[in-house]
């Protein structure tokens, strides 16, 4: 049986993008038949085989098994989370940063494995998603048929399907792909790979790529999904898997900005020789400040903080009213940041909130996002200081993989019961004070799928979604009753990113309509459909990178 070895990476690995550094063919080079393009085409994925080594990016991927549901029509029921730093110079290897055991590098069984010995999901197999066909992507070994052009968002492409030849052997790849008409790269490709073993089994996926340098597409994206797929006999297997890459270009452009700056000093008017100095609290602040400041750059250094952008404005706006209609004076000011990860979780570094990705995504309103905040915001009133160990840039030197090991910001108990109450507190005062019937819903469908989806759930630096008890109280409101009311959008429902320069952008869909009560998919793996473009270009019509946004127009 032929499987995706590791030797064959060494040959033709990455192939899939290496025209993105090519300039554009003039016209005199354009192709002329389908037979030019597809030769384009194999030849581009054959040229990246020495571009992809240079890059590391962070691989992060969550699954979901269904199980039948009477009114959702399928349910989650159990998850697996894996994140984790791609090494290509050696084929397709991950170095895990969830693996706290202290191991650090783990290669999840053979590459061609995407469900090995004991139905293990084995995340390297999911990463191979992001190939085609690393021994041998050409004419002899596969049949190319035109079927049409086809926009993907504003990129217009040829859609051709791939069939692998009689007797090229196992492990290739039948399915459809997308061809970028200006570069002739491969932006999409959907299908799965051929043959199975006795301990081995392909999966179906849809894999994306993101155009983020000019000519330079990189994987972004891959969807994974199986219904009815049986093993052993008598056993079956359903799930959704989702897959994200970024931190390609790490801390690169922040800092490449920065040098290309004009600073101006102006002299500081100083009418008195005691106006700079700091009392001891000011320094004690000031020195906690650094540790926090420390803290987060390191993260965003290593790719598990968003740079500074849109999304972290939008959350000190929310913090913003909560400290004016409590008659707040917090000095330093409260800043947010957000976690590039899926996990739901929060928690502060000094007077710094943080919460993921994941979670923002999932929060039905602005009132549900002000309820999280509300109760980190409690934390920061009640001085509930980080380790200002960190103010000392060597307790920062840790390698990636120790990262989840060395940091760690949850509170105690007694802590997050205190910042609770204060939070309730803020939000009774607060604009939002009567519009927290979706926060309810939120919290009570957490507590009652916290057993479907513990690795969703668990934090990895900072604390679960705290369930405030005064906001629990009594019967949640029905959303059923009230189309208004969303109890959780599913994972992808408001953030989008960008896997070069790992920014975040809040995403801007369209309206979906009235939604069916089995498209309440709360917490829910959705499949992708980003809306592409070209580099340099802006979209004209940005919509969800997830399917479905459970959002209802009227909130829009």
């Amino acid at each position: 049986m032929r499987k995706f070895g590791m030797a064959a990476f060494s040959v033709i690995l990455g192939g899939l993008w290496v025209a993105a550094a090519v300039a554009a063919p003039n016209v005199a080079d354009q192709a002329r038949t389908m037979d030019d393009v597809v030769d384009r085409v194999i030849t581009n994925e054959n040229r990246a085989n020495q571009q992809i080594r240079q890059y590391s990016p962070l691989v992060e991927t969550y699954i979901q098994n269904q199980k039948p549901d009477k009114k959702l029509g399928y349910a989650p029921a159990g998850d697996k989370y894996f994140l984790g730093r791609a090494d290509f110079s050696k084929g397709v290897s991950l170095v895990s940063l969830t693996d706290t055991n202290g191991k650090g590098k783990k290669v999840f069984g053979s590459i061609g494995n995407f469900f090995a010995v004991g139905m293990q999901f084995q995340p390297a197999g999911f990463l191979q998603m992001i190939f085609i066909d690393t021994n041998g992507f050409d004419k002899q070994h596969y049949r190319f048929d035109y079927v049409r052009r086809e926009f993907l968002g504003e990129v217009r492409c040829f859609v051709f399907d791939v069939t692998p030849q009689e007797k090229s052997g196992k492990g290739r790849f039948l399915g459809r792909i997308w061809v970028d008409d200006h570069g002739f790269n491969i932006v999409r490709f959907n299908g799965r790979y051929t043959g199975v073993g006795h301990s081995s089994y392909y999966f179906h996926f849809d894999s994306w790529r993101t155009n983020v340098q000019p000519g330079l597409w990189l994987p972004s994206l891959i969807y994974s999904e199986e219904r009815d797929l049986h093993y052993a006999l008598v056993r079956k297997l359903d799930f959704k898997g989702q897959t994200r890459l970024w931190g390609y270009n790490l801390g690169q452009a922040p800092r490449e900005q920065e040098l290309g700056k004009i600073f101006v000093e102006t002299p500081v008017q100083d009418e008195t020789k005691t106006t700079n100095d700091l009392t001891p609290v000011q320094a004690q602040r000031a020195w906690d400040r650094q540790a926090e400041e420390n803290v987060a750059d390191h993260l965003e250094r290593i790719g598990l903080m968003a740079p500074r952008g849109e999304v972290d404005k939008v959350l000190e706006t929310v913090v913003n009213n909560l400290e004016v209609t409590n008659n707040l004076d917090i000095d330093p000011a409260v800043r947010c940041r957000v976690l590039m990860t899926t996990t739901l979780e929060s928690f502060t570094l000094g007077h710094t909130i943080v919460l993921s990705r994941g979670l923002i995504d999932v929060l039905p309103d602005e009132a549900s996002l002000a309820t999280v905040i509300a109760h980190e915001l409690g934390h920061v009133v009640l001085g509930h200081r980080m380790d200002s160990r960190y103010s000392f840039f060597d307790h920062l030197l840790v390698e990636d993989k120790d990262t989840f090991r060395h940091f760690y910001f949850a509170r105690t108990p007694a802590e997050e019961q205190a910042a609770s109450a204060l939070g309730f507190r803020f939000l009774s005062n607060s604009p939002y004070k009567n519009q927290l019937g979706n926060a309810r819903l939120f919290l009570a469908a957490l507590q009652s799928r916290q057993k479907e989806i513990p690795n969703l759930i668990s934090p990895h630096l900072g604390d679960r979604v705290a369930v405030i008890a005064d906001l629990t109280t009594g019967a949640p409101a029905d959303a059923r009753q009230n189309s208004q009311l969303l109890a959780a959008l599913p994972i992808g429902g408001r953030v989008k990113l960008d896997s070069w320069a790992d920014n975040l952008e809040l995403i801007k869909s369209k309206p979906v309509g009235t939604v069916a009560e089995n498209e309440q998919m709360q917490f829910a793996v959705t499949p992708f459909m980003p809306y592409l473009t070209r580099f340099g270009t802006e979209a004209a019509k940005p919509i969800a990178i997830s399917a479905v946004e459970q959002q209802n127009p009227k909130n829009n």
